[in-house]
């Protein structure tokens, strides 16, 4: 995989709206103010691409316009980092204008960044997966910068701090807490605490019981069921497949999938249906562990962990339950691509190269 370099203080930052945008948005107007200065705190320099302030209406019926944001994003030496404002459901639209576009390519192959999201963004994720690029499977601008306390969540802003050069994280960080979604984002709840809990459960392991290594390569579960299935979008699996954005059966050979569940909190019926599906393409079969998120709002938490273990099966593979990363609060960062190595006993996942070049 080709890697991006660390930020450093100074540093120009591309904020992009590739699925829904939503914080173009005048009720989003005061978590953008919010946002903009976390990142200046951080010694950042938030650029705001010509069409992420554009609104929900506009970008849904432009995904040519979020195409061109992350392309310029890209040919800009200036910026050396991308963040996406949030996640959404059809960033898969973009594909046409970016893998048909021999210039983008060869800026993304050429001069790498760092690029960070999570959720819908799974699917830019493993374009630049595709492409040969690593990008980081973490924090966004608006569920994570944005936050509406006084201060970023401790464990956010270590993540955040990971992005810089000679910050980067080792391993997973464990985490004493875990935070419940806000019901809330409009200005009155500035300054107001998220509503915080003791992690009792911390990392369990549903099976393995000795260390595996492999190379990180995963999302957002909805958006990988999407890819294969025609749920959302009829023409999504198309399209997918067109450009060869899924994982090929044998190329899950040997990695570390990862796997997480969205806002929607899935009944677990339709948790155990998408699972299903992965399994009958083959990549339980092919990879050498897995690491699963912690739901959010630990909603369904046992009947999941029942439903993983029921789907995939294997006694001998190694299978973490609970991470901080996806949708659940605090999230991690992932670095797609790099090896990591599971251990069951002290239940941790260590980092096993730098994620930067």
């Amino acid at each position: 995989m080709i890697k991006p370099k660390g930020l450093k203080k100074g540093d120009k930052v591309a904020v992009v709206s590739l699925s829904s945008g939503v914080l173009g948005e005048s009720f989003a107007a005061h978590q953008l103010e919010i946002g903009k200065r976390r990142l200046e705190s951080l010694g950042l320099t938030p650029v705001f691409m010509p069409n992420t302030l554009k609104g929900m209406d506009s970008l849904e019926n432009h995904p040519e316009w979020r195409a061109e944001d992350l392309k310029e994003a890209f040919m800009d030496s200036s910026i050396k980092g991308i963040i996406c404002a949030i996640g959404g459901d059809d960033t898969y639209r973009l594909l046409p204008y970016l893998m048909e576009d021999e210039e983008f390519i060869q800026a993304v192959q050429n001069s790498p960044k760092i690029f960070t999201g999570f959720s819908d963004t799974t699917i830019n994720h493993l374009m630049f997966y595709r492409l040969g690029m690593e990008s980081f499977y973490g924090p966004n601008f608006l569920s994570d910068i944005a936050e509406l306390a006084e201060e970023l969540l401790p464990y956010t802003k270590r993540s955040l701090e990971g992005y810089f050069d000679g910050q980067e994280l080792t391993e997973i960080p464990s985490t004493e807490w875990w935070y419940e979604e806000r019901t809330d984002f409009f200005s009155k709840s500035i300054g107001t605490e998220r509503k915080r809990h003791l992690e009792k459960n911390g990392i369990e392991i549903l099976s393995g019981k000795n260390k595996t290594s492999g190379r990180l390569l995963g999302g957002c579960l909805e958006s990988l069921y999407d890819s294969l299935i025609e749920a959302r979008y009829g023409d999504e699996p198309d399209i997918i497949e067109k450009y060869k954005i899924f994982p090929r059966k044998e190329e899950w050979s040997g990695k570390i999938l990862f796997l997480e569940t969205s806002e929607e909190r899935p009944a677990p019926e339709n948790l155990r249906s998408m699972l299903m599906t992965l399994k009958d393409y083959g990549v339980f079969s092919k990879v050498n562990g897995v690491l699963i998120g912690k739901p959010q709002n630990n909603v369904y938490y046992e009947e999941y962990k029942s439903i993983y273990k029921e789907v995939i099966n294997d006694e001998t593979l190694p299978v973490l339950y609970n991470l901080p990363f996806g949708h659940a609060y605090p999230r991690c960062l992932l670095p797609y691509g790099i090896e990591v190595t599971i251990d069951t006993q002290n239940k941790s996942v260590r980092f096993n190269e730098s994620y930067f070049d």
